[in-house]
């Protein structure tokens, strides 16, 4: 699906028109030494330093394409902090409602007690919406969890991303960008409970009467399953795939200390496993080129970039000014409050109604 035409960031226009990631085609700024960019048919890609946020390459970063399962990263950083793994929570019919026809499910059942972390497991290795459903449920519901993502991913300067359905299933107008699901990408690995779980190959999930079954990680660049070389150094993150979507995929991997971030969305080449080999070229690139291109951009908002010279706001004045005064963000401060007092009352209320598992 082409995405609609991207009035750019915000802030200056002109400063917009000059930013390489906001341009089409491949952008690459490298040395005379510096390896060639890989050849790739995905329709949007980015290659990123996690550590610092530079982004070393990208195909039209900012092209707004559906994400499919990719958008639960999203999911997974404006959720978890409210619920803590180690929460019971007996499903019933009203979490389940709404689950759409062919989503991927890891067997979450109605009338089974659940520990959060279970469901956790179910949604970064077996991608489970079943499990997703519930999460959000226990969070304010549907619409005010795809509220809060929303918030969230404007509060990470990700401006391409519309969600409308918190699982990643496909919804009219759900679109996000190479560019917003590498920033998600980042920020989840900066979690160390995100980063648990999406690093996780496989666990063990409940079934009925007591019994357990196994589940295994869908990311098979992490797991090597279905003949797909394992990549090394792979920490997570995160694939996806819808017929309207295509593969997508995150993936982070570290090598003598440094860490990687790769987005691709919809290869149009190659067949299914396409997007981990594209995925694992990028990643080979980006670490040949350490040190060989300038970046072309980075996944940190300028808002939030440390300012030099004579411009920069002494720390005591920059602490005290509003988030009120900062160009962009009214709207996106307004939600967030409201946000942040729902996620008060929702999580007093889960330490009323739930019961807490002591040994966890």
């Amino acid at each position: 699906r082409a995405g609609r035409p991207d009035p750019g960031p915000p802030g200056d226009a002109a400063a917009a028109r000059s930013s390489p990631l906001y341009r089409s085609g491949t952008q690459v700024r490298p040395h005379p030494a510096a390896p060639r960019v890989p050849e790739v048919s995905a329709l949007s890609w980015v290659v990123a330093d996690a550590g610092t946020g530079d982004v070393l390459a990208a195909n039209d970063a900012h092209r707004e394409l559906p994400p499919a399962s990719t958008l639960k990263t999203l999911f997974a950083l404006t959720v978890l902090p409210a619920l803590p793994g180690g929460i019971r929570h007996e499903v019933g019919p009203e979490d389940l409602s709404g689950i759409g026809p062919g989503s991927s499910l890891v067997g979450v059942v109605e009338g089974q007690t659940y520990r959060v972390s279970d469901l956790w497991n179910g949604v970064f290795l077996n991608s489970g919406n079943d499990a997703v459903h519930v999460l959000a449920s226990l969070t304010g519901g549907w619409s005010a969890t795809a509220a809060r993502m929303q918030a969230e991913a404007r509060a990470l300067g990700a401006r391409d991303t519309h969600v409308r359905s918190p699982d990643g299933y496909d919804a009219p107008g759900q679109v996000s960008s190479a560019y917003d699901l590498a920033v998600f990408g980042r920020e989840g690995l900066r979690r160390p409970d995100f980063a648990r779980y999406c690093a996780k190959v496989d666990a063990m999930f409940p079934g009925r009467d007591g019994s357990s079954y196994g589940i295994m990680n869908t990311n098979r660049l992490l797991t090597g399953a279905d003949g797909v070389q394992p990549y090394p150094g792979l920490i997570g993150v995160k694939n996806g795939y819808t017929s309207n979507a295509g593969n997508t995929l995150i993936a982070a991997a570290r090598r003598d200390g440094r860490t990687l971030v790769v987005t691709v969305m919809n290869p149009q080449e190659g067949g299914g496993h396409a997007v981990y080999e594209e995925a694992r070229a990028l990643l080979d690139w980006g670490f040949e080129a350490a040190g060989e291109v300038d970046p072309v951009g980075s996944l940190v908002p300028e808002d939030h970039r440390p300012r030099q010279g004579p411009q920069a706001v002494p720390a005591a004045v920059s602490a005290a000014k509003p988030a009120e005064d900062v160009p962009g963000w009214p709207e996106t401060g307004a939600i967030l409050g409201v946000a942040g007092l729902g996620a008060g009352v929702m999580a007093l209320a889960l330490r009323i109604k739930l019961v807490r598992d002591d040994g966890s």
